[in-house]
């Protein structure tokens, strides 16, 4: 509990500025930064499950980085697509169930909008209980397999069901701090992304030691 609590402050710890230095550009450029920001977050959950009170850690190996934030980059378009071709195809339907509005500009907007969120929740679901563990067993074993490996991800929800709900509340917390917290105190969106990325990869690193 302690430890999970514990991440929403790393952000801020000692020799954080790299992170920050180097993050907030690859915020920017997303989704050109995409690869970096989730390689580097392996890497936070590696340094964190060795030494949780660590801050975050340097940007470097860079190929593995690189290597490591590809192979998430691609496990979670994976898990993406069919709820972005189930979006597309409610979207008919919600235009129907939406058919008293007169407006089709504002009737296409809202079937779009609610099409999206009926998708977007089982997808939602479906990357907390996979990507946690999964990115976890990454960072351990440095092995690519065990990134997609659903079975052992599962077994992990299964068997250490506490630890994951902790884990899966901060991240949740993190990225509603992230986009709307800090976005609504006028720090801006950017910093609060990379604010959201930071807890939820430390929290993460909670998963891995076992």
């Amino acid at each position: 509990m302690d430890r999970v609590a514990g991440s929403f402050g790393f952000p801020f710890r000692r020799g954080a500025g790299r992170a920050w230095l180097i993050g907030i550009p690859l915020v920017v450029l997303l989704p050109l930064g995409l690869v970096p920001l989730l390689g580097y977050t392996v890497a936070i959950v590696r340094s964190a499950a060795v030494d949780p009170e660590a801050g975050p850690p340097p940007w470097r190996p860079l190929p593995r980085l690189l290597a490591e934030g590809l192979s998430v980059a691609l496990l979670i378009a994976l898990l993406t697509v069919p709820f972005a071709l189930l979006a597309a195809a409610l979207t008919i339907p919600a235009g129907l169930l939406l058919a008293g509005i007169g407006d089709p500009f504002l009737r296409g907007g809202l079937a779009t909008v609610v099409a999206s969120a009926v998708a977007a929740l089982p997808w939602g679901i479906l990357l907390l209980v996979l990507m946690p563990p999964a990115t976890a067993r990454l960072a351990r074993t440095g092995a690519y397999h065990d990134l997609v490996d659903v079975a052992a991800a599962v077994r992990t929800v299964r068997r250490r069901f506490p630890d994951w709900n902790l884990v899966v509340v901060a991240i949740v917390t993190a990225w509603a701090i992230g986009l709307s917290g800090l976005g609504l105190a006028l720090i801006g969106v950017v910093p609060g992304v990379l604010y959201a990325m930071l807890v939820s990869a430390h929290a993460t690193a909670s998963l891995a030691d076992g």
